[in-house]
């Protein structure tokens, strides 16, 4: 299905980006132009990317990446 028609950016592109490590909505705009014409599109793919995130397994790399939980004395 299409989430923007304008610039022709179907849900599976979106979702592929995820995978790959896109993880903001302006990501997706930058490569797709998502968004850049009318703008009636951006509901759906927030809602989309919000959903894609969600059942994005947790990358080991992302963890290493991430601060520590614990506090410097």
């Amino acid at each position: 299905m299409y989430v923007c028609v304008c610039k022709a950016v179907s849900d599976h592109r979106i979702k592929r980006m995820v995978q790959d490590g896109v993880t903001t909505l302006r990501e997706i705009s930058r490569e797709t132009a998502l968004g850049t014409c009318c703008g009636k599109c951006v509901p759906a793919a927030r809602e989309l990317l919000s959903e894609a995130l969600a059942v994005q397994p947790i990358r080991l790399a992302d963890l290493a990446m991430a601060p520590s939980m614990t506090a410097a004395a």
